[in-house]
């Protein structure tokens, strides 16, 4: 039964990409929707600002879908996009700081202090949105803090709720490296925030709503496909 739910996600997942491929603008819409809250914290979980994560988020879109015709399958299109969204950020860092990798030997820079977003639509009293501002700024900062080797693995397995495999595959690490990394990013984050970081761990560095839909407006705007 999980086997056949698998192939019948990756049949899924290949029609997108060929009606993507003929710049099918629903196509392309549907996958940038479908993949806009993992890459985004992907990016941000490297370049550590919110306005160069989603100048990454779309340049990595437009790279990803001129080079379509090179995606297999071998790797589902998240990850795929993923490796093109990590290279562009690195490459960035790069032509910022020449000597950017993601090891465990990187020193986290400046810390970037990135706006907590609300999500539409929410009705909560102003204290809570104020403590919970309060504890999204604490967190995406203690997040920031991190070495970049660290953070990436803390986004993608916590944040994101990736498995160990997906992680390992997404960072081309060995699977027990990011078991290490995580527990030793979670002991960082633990020593900076004590018990503040509980639950609101998934909620931080949000990418819904219209943000998500402006990217989707973008990038199809970028592709030209509204002109036809």
């Amino acid at each position: 039964m999980l086997l056949k739910k698998l192939e019948t996600l990756a049949a899924e997942e290949m029609e997108l990409v060929a009606r993507a491929s003929r710049r099918d603008e629903a196509a392309v819409r549907a996958i940038v929707q479908r993949h806009n809250q993992r890459l985004y914290r992907l990016a941000r979980s490297i370049v550590r600002n919110d306005a160069e994560a989603e100048d990454v988020l779309q340049e990595a879109y437009l790279r990803g879908f001129a080079n379509l015709a090179t995606f297999r399958g071998e790797s589902s299109l998240g990850t795929w996009l993923g490796r093109i969204v990590i290279n562009e950020a690195l490459g960035r860092l790069r032509r910022e700081r020449p000597t950017v990798e993601l090891t465990e030997k990187m020193e986290a820079g400046p810390v970037s202090h990135g706006e907590v977003i609300p999500f539409p639509g929410e009705q909560i009293d102003p204290e809570r949105i104020m403590a919970q501002r309060q504890i999204h700024s604490l967190l995406e900062h203690a997040i920031d803090d991190l070495p970049d080797a660290f953070r990436t693995v803390l986004v993608a397995r916590v944040i994101e709720e990736m498995s160990v495999e997906e992680t390992a595959e997404l960072l081309g690490l060995q699977p027990e490296t990011v078991k290490t990394r995580l527990h030793r990013a979670r002991k960082l984050v633990r020593s900076a925030l004590e018990q503040q970081i509980g639950s609101a761990l998934t909620d931080t560095f949000p990418f819904a709503g219209r943000r998500c839909e402006r990217m989707a407006d973008a990038v199809v705007a970028r592709l030209r496909l509204t002109d036809r």
